[in-house]
């Protein structure tokens, strides 16, 4: 059975070659960053930019247009989701937006 003497000088050696290690992996990772951002000629803005040049995900969202609309204010609903205080338990047909109707 290991002391707790010896186990915390095994500590302190893991610790060394736990550091050693990162600093070996941190100087690959930079090594390859800096090739990929001479390669690309990136910029800082480019990479440290909190704008994001991201493609919108083809998850199948799309937006709805308004199916109805509330006369007094002019807010609108897709009639998706909980329905707005101006027309909970009322009767929809009342709110239907113009071109709705006729559909």
């Amino acid at each position: 059975m290991t002391t707790y003497k010896e186990l915390l000088a095994q500590r302190a050696e893991l610790e060394k070659q736990i550091e050693a290690a990162r600093k070996e992996a941190l100087a690959s990772a930079i090594a390859q960053v800096r090739a990929i951002v001479a390669e690309y000629e990136l910029t800082e803005e480019d990479v440290f930019s909190k704008k994001t040049t991201r493609v919108a995900a083809s998850t199948g969202a799309k937006t709805v247009a308004p199916k109805y609309r509330d006369p007094a204010t002019g807010a609108t609903w897709t009639g998706r989701g909980k329905p707005p205080l101006w027309i909970a338990g009322q009767d929809r047909l009342n709110f239907l937006i113009q071109d709705q109707q006729a559909a």
